[in-house]
């Protein structure tokens, strides 16, 4: 595999306030893969006995966000009344459109032990023609998902088509997005379909290729290269992509537009308190300076 048919994004390293997650998108070498605009790889994180995950409710404008865990439970509040734990092999979709705000919290009955939290969170950018599209948030079990199987492969479809599956999550764009789970000595094609992809490995020992990728890193395909992906040791993955995004797209603290102007309204939007809150919830992120 050459240069060319392929982009290797190193993670950066961010910390969130008592754990640390690994940033590949956006990169300086990518901004974005079909629709994501944002990936971060969370933990594994253990937290003392008593801790856990608080991020105070903050605002997000052009987006939807996607959490998908493998450890852990998050609770999630937003300025619609949502209410929802998500555990690991469930999503929670939130689309923001003209805007939202949402807490995420470690449940209280989790933080005694001392909680554990590893997982991916995304952001996928809205097209142009539902920037303004009203937020919405849905939560789908596991079960709900796909489960795409072969010999030695399982995948699940958290959003998107993909190996002639689709998942019931609403998207706004042609995308894909799937966890998978691979023994040792399997092999899987990278979806052909869609015009971007992207190859992010979590854990294991994985080839693309014939090339190998290190763990924490996101191989990003050139359009049209046609992959397989192998494995000598069992490893997990993430794949995404989809149709290439309308447009260049702007991302200032939690806001995704088209537009600086748009990134500007909603700065004086959240400054002077003009978000909807979430229900029950009196902390929140200041504007950063």
């Amino acid at each position: 595999m050459t240069a060319l048919s392929m982009r290797l994004l190193e993670p950066q390293t961010k910390d969130l306030g008592g754990f640390q997650v690994r940033r590949l998108l956006p990169s300086p070498l990518t901004r974005m893969v079909g629709p994501f605009v944002f990936f971060d790889h969370m933990g594994p994180a253990t937290f003392p006995p008593g801790g856990g995950v608080d991020v105070r409710p903050h605002p997000h404008i052009g987006l939807a966000t996607v959490t998908y865990l493998f450890e852990g439970v998050l609770m999630h509040r937003d300025s619609l009344g949502s209410v929802q734990p998500i555990t690991p092999g469930d999503v929670n979709w939130m689309t923001a459109g003209q805007g939202i705000v949402h807490s995420e919290r470690s449940p209280d009955d989790e933080r005694a032990a001392g909680p554990r939290l590893h997982g991916i969170q995304t952001w996928v950018a809205l097209p142009k023609a539902h920037e303004d599209a009203e937020p919405e948030f849905s939560h789908h079990s596991k079960e709900m998902l796909p489960l795409i199987e072969r010999p030695g492969i399982a995948m699940r479809l958290i959003a998107g088509h993909a190996f002639g599956a689709r998942a019931p999550v609403k998207t706004y764009s042609d995308m894909f997005y799937l966890a998978v789970d691979m023994e040792a000595g399997a092999t899987l094609p990278v979806p052909p379909e869609h015009e971007e992809r992207g190859v992010y490995v979590v854990a294991g020992d994985v080839k693309l290729g014939g090339e190998p990728i290190p763990v924490g890193r996101l191989a990003v395909l050139a359009a049209g290269d046609s992959m397989g992906i192998s494995t000598s040791a069992s490893s997990r993955l993430m794949l995404l992509g989809g149709a290439k995004m309308d447009g260049e797209r702007f991302i200032w603290w939690n806001f995704v537009a088209s537009s600086r102007e748009r990134i500007e309204a909603a700065k004086l939007r959240w400054s002077e308190q003009r978000f909807a809150p979430v229900p029950d919830e009196t902390e929140f992120i200041p504007l950063p300076d």
